[in-house]
């Protein structure tokens, strides 16, 4: 993994008292944080990750509640032809892709694990299909092993509007910020509460941060909200002017009107 440029110990000392402040906030407003996917054992986790890419959990819970049945063990999927895979999940983004990494992926479970899913991160990300990120969802979830922070989509925008990080886009150096401040025991959950944050209240566009339990501790909450004032006072300066030019307009028009009356009437006389 490439290891980005350590925070100063400051700044680091920051962090790690914001995340101290907003932990025990969000663990009361979602009580029932966990991972999305359904899953019983490893594989079916480590399945259900792969086919989450690029999709929503709603839809990748609704596939894999079929396709578990029919597919118990690595064998299953491996010896499954890739059409019949294919047709199995195809309501699932890049289904084509995905069934083919599946099969490789339960191929090589086969071959160099003896079926199973290894509880190993060097293990894990060798896999065919597999990156860091499912890595550590599988981890973290189905061996209740805190080896590193999932970051999504949802972990990587609310950490940046958080400044636990200093990175805006990379998650493998977003992840390594986020373990120098966030307890080891808390890795694995506090992705699931940044993730059910990042979809309530952090949206991607019009973050509700009137409403957020957080908003006292969010360095880009107040940035957002003066930044909505200024576009709302913007909007009410060009409506007011626009009537002012309407109403000009119609004065004009009305004095033309009355100019043209009193021609007409000169002319007749």
């Amino acid at each position: 993994m490439v290891q980005a440029k350590k925070p100063s110990s400051r700044l680091l000392t920051t962090r790690r008292r914001r995340v101290q402040l907003i932990l025990p906030i969000l663990n009361q407003v979602y009580p029932d944080a966990r991972c999305a996917l359904y899953f019983s054992n490893p594989l079916e986790l480590l399945v259900a990750t792969i086919l989450s890419a690029q999709c929503t959990d709603e839809r990748v819970n609704l596939v894999c509640r079929e396709l578990f049945q029919k597919y118990r063990s690595a064998g299953d999927y491996a010896s499954a032809s890739q059409a019949a895979l294919e047709n199995d999940i195809k309501s699932i983004n890049f289904f084509r892709n995905k069934a083919r990494a599946i099969r490789a992926m339960t191929q090589q479970l086969i071959d160099e694990h003896h079926g199973q899913v290894p509880p190993e991160m060097a293990a894990l990300v060798k896999l065919p299909g597999v990156g860091r990120k499912t890595a550590n969802v599988v981890l973290g979830n189905a061996f209740n092993q805190n080896v590193g922070v999932v970051v999504d989509t949802h972990v990587l925008r609310v950490a940046n509007r958080l400044e636990l990080t200093g990175h805006p886009s990379d998650a493998v150096k977003i992840e390594q910020d986020l373990i120098r401040v966030v307890p080891q025991e808390q890795w694995t959950h506090f992705s699931h509460l940044l993730i059910l944050h990042g979809r309530a209240i952090c949206t991607a566009r019009n973050p509700k941060c009137e409403t957020c339990p957080i908003f006292v501790h969010c360095p880009t909450g107040p940035r957002i909200l003066e930044q909505r004032r200024r576009v709302a006072d913007q909007k009410a300066r060009t409506k007011a002017k626009s009537k002012v030019t309407t109403k000009a307009k119609a004065g004009a028009k009305t004095k033309s009107k009355a100019k043209s009356a009193t021609i007409r009437r000169a002319a007749r006389a």
